[in-house]
């Protein structure tokens, strides 16, 4: 009998080709800079004294340093940058490009190895051993949270309160959402809480009467639910401005596609992807809908 498994070795493997691979070869890093996006090139003052008719300041010199004047030009002169595609070293001085490419390349490992282990399940299906794939994605989804408040407490530190107040305000408004959805009845909205709640419970009332501190079930279960709320107040106000910039990238990409009714379908159905999965937690429309759909006289599963 081996003393690692297959799903060991294989996270073993993973993690080495990522940490050896990760300063040569990046999935993150081709993303930006494989050709397809390109920024404006800074104008020489040169090229900005001939435009506007003018000669470059010369500064008079005290104690022997030159004192340099700042160059002004008028904001109409015929200005027209020239674009150059986006290198690993113009996008090295990105704040955060660090953090984003060790994630994506992480998220895509993590893929890799819970694909691989699927497989692997499929095959051999073994029955004692644990999916440690799934704890890939649970430390995928970790990671997620931690950028995403990075980027929350960057705008919380803003000397302006504009950012911290629309991130307070996102951060109440999903706490009530939050609280709403879990006043719904299992009969409408199918998130399985309290039949699990039910049961955990159940389970330790078995060791906690005995003790006399079976009065502390109903408060642990108050608790986890503020807790949940909580939690998810929190990732909305995380959410926040990533959701506000990928609102404006879905709009600068139907701008682009204006012409391209096809590429126009693609973009609203990969923005409304997310919504459709929420809908599918309605226990009506999942359950009674998709599972048994009017067909004529009968019924059908989509």
């Amino acid at each position: 009998q081996a003393v690692m498994g297959v799903q060991v070795v294989l996270s073993l493997l993973a993690a080495s080709v990522m940490q050896k691979l990760a300063p040569h070869c990046s999935f993150a890093r081709w993303l930006l800079c494989n050709g397809s996006l390109h920024r404006y090139k800074h104008p020489s003052d040169e090229e900005l004294c001939a435009l506007a008719g003018k000669q470059r300041p010369k500064g008079k010199r005290a104690n022997g340093t030159a004192d340099e004047k700042p160059l002004s030009v008028p904001r109409d002169i015929d200005l027209h940058l020239d674009t150059c595609p986006i290198t690993a070293v113009d996008a090295l001085v990105l704040r955060y490009f660090l953090e984003y490419q060790w994630f994506v390349d992480f998220a895509l490992y993590a893929t890799v190895v819970y694909g691989i282990t699927e497989g692997y399940y499929c095959l051999a299906d073994p029955q004692k051993e644990t999916n440690i794939g799934v704890l890939w994605c649970l430390l995928t989804v970790v990671f997620s949270v931690k950028v995403f408040f990075t980027v929350m407490r960057h705008y919380f530190r803003s000397e302006e309160g504009g950012e911290r107040s629309v991130c307070l305000t996102f951060a109440f408004f999903f706490l009530l959402l939050a609280m709403v959805a879990l006043v719904v009845r299992e009969d409408y909205l199918e998130f399985g809480l309290e039949p699990g709640l039910a049961s955990v419970c159940s389970s330790l009332e078995s060791a906690l009467r005995p003790r006399g501190w079976d009065w502390t079930l109903p408060l642990a279960k108050l608790g986890f639910k503020l807790a949940l709320v909580a939690l998810c107040s929190f990732l909305g106000a995380c959410l926040t401005f990533p959701g506000l910039r990928l609102a404006q990238t879905h709009l600068d990409a139907l701008h682009d596609a204006a012409h391209e009714p096809l590429a126009q379908v693609l973009l609203h159905a990969g923005f409304l992807a997310p919504v459709i999965i929420v809908v599918m937690w309605v226990k009506p429309l999942s359950r009674d809908f998709v599972l048994h759909a009017p067909m004529g006289k009968q019924t059908v599963q989509l």
